[in-house]
């Protein structure tokens, strides 16, 4: 059975595809600017749940089930968005340096059927960034339109020490958490 998914990510419908779970990718947008969270994680549930909400309106679940994500990145108990400039970048990702860093996924899968709301973290300890290698990182651009400025799969992963939790909920999907549900 086909799903919708309502993202516009590269990353999650690669997710959707290595799995073989076959999906149309279309959505409306829904702007996260306006929530006032007091954590990360009420932080991405708002989120999911506006996108949620502005898909189902325009879609529903009756001819296909839906599916909505959204992903936040934190750190030393900031919430780290995308960077606005340079130097917003530099202090997002100096945050993040020789810490923990933690990627928090929210997914609504919602069909006849079943409805599923799921909150999954994945946390990454990293060694201390190398300041050229950082330089050269800015210097690049790839870190504009990234939650904490930075992919694990790109930059971050020759610092990464250890890693607690599913790599697919850090890039943006809990595949596996889907997967045992669907």
């Amino acid at each position: 059975m086909m799903i919708r998914l309502a993202s516009s990510s590269e990353t999650r419908a690669m997710l959707l595809k290595e799995v073989d779970i076959a999906f149309k990718q279309e959505s409306v947008e829904f702007d996260e600017d306006s929530i006032v969270a007091t954590s990360p994680k009420n932080f991405v549930y708002q989120a999911t749940i506006g996108k949620y909400e502005a898909n189902l309106r325009a879609f529903g679940y009756e001819d296909m089930p839906l599916l909505v994500a959204d992903t936040v990145v934190t750190s030393q108990g900031q919430i780290l968005r995308k960077a606005r400039c340079l130097d917003d970048a530099r202090n997002i990702l100096m945050t993040q340096s020789g810490n923990v860093t933690s990627i928090v996924t929210c997914m609504i899968y919602h069909s006849k059927e079943k409805k599923l709301i799921d909150i999954s973290q994945t946390d990454y300890i990293f060694d201390d960034f190398d300041m050229d290698d950082l330089d050269s990182y800015l210097e690049s651009g790839e870190w504009r339109g990234k939650a904490g400025a930075c992919m694990v799969e790109g930059f971050c992963k020759r610092y990464i020490k250890e890693v607690r939790g599913f790599e697919s909920t850090a890039m943006g999907l809990s595949i596996e958490v889907l997967q045992c549900f669907k």
